[in-house]
C-alpha cells in the first residue's frame, strides 16, 4: 500500500494512499489538477455548504481509489476493510456537518422572516401564522 508523495498545505507529507500506477493520491495527482479545480469551483458556488461536498467528493475518490488498489492486489482486504470502517466515520462526521449547516441556515432564514414581520407589524396585534 504506496502513500502519496505529496506535500499538504501544512508542509507535511500527505498520509492518503497513492492511486494505482502512480505517486500520488487524487489530492495531489498532476493530471487530475483540472478536475480539482472544476470540483473546487463548483464547492464556491453552494452558499457555504461547498467544504462539506468538496470532503465528500473527497472520500468517494479515496475509495474509488482503494478499490482499485484491492482489485489490482496492492492493498490488502483487511487493511481496506479497516479504512472502509474509517471513510464510512469520515461520512457520518461530514452528513452530521451538513445537517448542522442547514439548521443554522434555516434559523437565520426564520429570525430574519421574524424581524421582518416585527418591522412591518410594530404592535405585534397578537397576530401569528395561521391564526
Amino acid at each position: 500500500m504506496a502513500s502519496c508523495s505529496g506535500i499538504t498545505g501544512a508542509g507535511d507529507r500527505c498520509r492518503a494512499i497513492a492511486i494505482t500506477d502512480s505517486d500520488y493520491c487524487h489530492a495531489h495527482h498532476p493530471d487530475r489538477a483540472e478536475a480539482r479545480q472544476r470540483s473546487a469551483s463548483k464547492g464556491g458556488k453552494r452558499g457555504g455548504r461547498g467544504r462539506p461536498q468538496a470532503e465528500l467528493n473527497d472520500i468517494k475518490d479515496r475509495i474509488r481509489t482503494m478499490v482499485e488498489n484491492v482489485l489490482a492486489g496492492s492493498v490488502d482486504r483487511a487493511d481496506a476493510a479497516v479504512c472502509g470502517q474509517l471513510y464510512n466515520t469520515l461520512i457520518r462526521a461530514v452528513s452530521v456537518e451538513l445537517k448542522v449547516a442547514e439548521q443554522r441556515e434555516l434559523v437565520e432564514r426564520l429570525e430574519e422572516l421574524e424581524t421582518l414581520m416585527e418591522r412591518q407589524n410594530p404592535a405585534g396585534g397578537g397576530r401569528r401564522w395561521g391564526t
